[in-house]
């Protein structure tokens, strides 16, 4: 029998799958702990690339909708890889955002696109938007 949780962004009651479960605790942790306003984010926003359609996980926007963050979400079995990371680049090719984090909930990885380099935490919203 399924569970379900409800999405405070989509405003709708989705299943709780592994990967919803991680990306629901991350939207709670960001906007609980980091700052980062609610009608600021989007759920699985469609994307097209190279033809194909996708779909973004969480897309976090500065207040004039420009993308700060994109985010990739998986399961806490799946191990986080260069696999994903090249998913999430890709992802960001035509979305653009300065900031890139994948996490499965057990371990997060954030990155600054234009330096190139790894955070040692998920930054506050006040601290991206300048960007």
């Amino acid at each position: 029998m399924n569970k379900y949780i409800f999405d405070p962004i989509r405003k709708k009651t989705v299943v709780m799958t592994p990967e919803e479960e991680v990306r629901q605790n991350l939207i709670r942790y960001l906007t609980s702990e980091r700052g980062y306003p609610q009608m600021l984010i989007s759920v699985e926003a469609p994307l097209k690339f190279a033809g194909a359609a996708k779909r973004t996980d969480v897309v976090v926007y500065n207040n004039k909708a420009q993308p700060l963050m994109l985010i990739e979400c998986k399961a806490p079995d799946v191990a986080i890889t260069n696999k994903v990371f090249e998913q999430i680049a890709v992802y960001n090719i035509p979305i653009k955002a300065p900031y890139l984090l994948v996490t499965n909930g057990i371990q997060s990885y954030c990155m600054r696109v234009d330096t190139k380099t790894f955070l040692k935490d998920i930054p506050e919203y006040d601290e991206m938007k300048t960007v």
